[in-house]
């Protein structure tokens, strides 16, 4: 058959993949000139007319000859993106969402629609996802469409003359359709002293402020120098973690004026045994005023809380100083925690020397 007859219609009711028409130009067009669309992919810039007509007629229409399966996606009787799956055996998925269309789980239904037809239609054993590191939309997206998330894989993308790390997942004919670990979004969390919200771009000078202080660089070995980028990669991990189902972050924030003044997370978390460890610091200008105790406790809370009740579900907390942190020792005991041991020589300093560990305790 040739196209459009060889694109199968696929729908689930609310969102439908057909093969692309005549109408669907001009909203192609606006989507390409969306900032978003043109800061995490390759398409050109300035965009215009001409180029959503080539990519129909030069990519999608000789694509379905080729194992390259393009289509685009309806939504409420119009058109909301793009979406393709290429390759035999091995394949890649991309896509792409207009504007109007996002935040209403629209793409997550065209990747169920089109990763189930391909697995049970054609050869394919395997769809891989890839997207540069910090695209959260892209990473939701496949996480929330049954993609395991496999990791990070250093320079694997080249865009726009840059090197880029990518995200990677991946999904088989046997999955289903639902994600595979808990996302830990980071809610707001208010306290005497503190807002906890999740991070954003704008919190990176002060990151780079709080991890280049001495004190703070005393206790973590850290990066040197510390850079922005060294910052955003941080966040951009931060978000990885807690899609993995293995952390959730938070920045301790100015109640009023909204300042970075920290970091505080639940670290390691381990979903089967419902354990988690607290880990924290600080911005050397909000030391001395108990901030840390008043986002320590507020976390604790929330991770102790069950999940049916919006927490964490943890049963068990971990917390860890270094001896001769007085302070970080302190606020685990304001926290509740035990003291449960000591570990010698087990902690790595960030001039290279090894400290004793103090390991502290709570149970839900």
């Amino acid at each position: 058959m040739t196209y459009p007859d060889c694109v199968p219609v696929l729908t689930d009711g609310v969102v439908t993949l057909r093969s692309h028409i005549e109408s669907d130009i001009a909203p192609m067009t606006q989507m390409g000139r969306d900032p978003e669309s043109a800061r995490w992919t390759t398409i050109p810039q300035p965009y215009d007319t001409s180029h959503s007509r080539s990519f129909i007629e030069e990519v999608v229409v000789p694509g379905w000859e080729r194992h390259h399966r393009g289509w685009a996606i309806e939504y409420e009787g119009r058109f909301a993106g793009n979406l393709d799956v290429r390759g035999k055996g091995v394949a890649d998925v991309g896509f792409m969402l207009h504007p109007d269309a996002r935040g209403h789980g629209v793409m997550v239904r065209a990747l169920r629609l089109a990763t189930r037809w391909v697995f049970d239609n054609t050869e394919v054993e395997v769809v891989h996802w890839r997207a540069r590191v910090g695209n959260v939309a892209s990473l939701r997206t496949a996480w929330a469409a049954g993609f395991r998330l496999d990791g990070v894989a250093p320079g694997f993308l080249y865009e726009r003359d840059q090197v880029f790390d990518a995200w990677t997942g991946s999904i088989r004919p046997d999955d289903d359709g639902t994600r595979h670990t808990p996302w830990w979004d980071s809610p707001v969390l208010e306290g005497a002293q503190v807002r906890l919200r999740p991070f954003d771009d704008g919190d990176a000078p002060r990151i780079v402020e709080a991890c280049s202080d001495p004190q703070t660089r005393h206790w973590l070995p850290l990066p040197s120098p510390y850079t922005e980028d060294v910052a955003r990669a941080y966040l951009a991990s931060s978000v990885w973690n807690a899609a993995t189902g293995t952390m959730a972050p938070w920045a301790i924030a100015d109640p009023d004026s909204d300042t970075l003044l920290g970091n505080v997370a639940v670290l390691r978390m381990d979903n089967r045994t419902l354990t988690g460890e607290i880990g924290y610091w600080m911005h050397p200008d909000a030391r001395g005023r108990g901030v840390m105790t008043d986002a320590v406790q507020l976390v604790v809370r929330h991770a102790l809380t069950p999940i049916e009740e919006g927490g964490l579900g943890r049963r068990r907390l971990t917390l860890y100083t270094a001896a001769g942190n007085t302070a970080s020792s302190a606020i685990a005991l304001k926290a509740g925690f035990t003291h449960v041991g000591t570990l010698r020589k087990a902690e790595r300093l960030g001039d290279g020397t090894y400290a004793d560990l103090n390991a502290y305790d709570l149970l839900a």
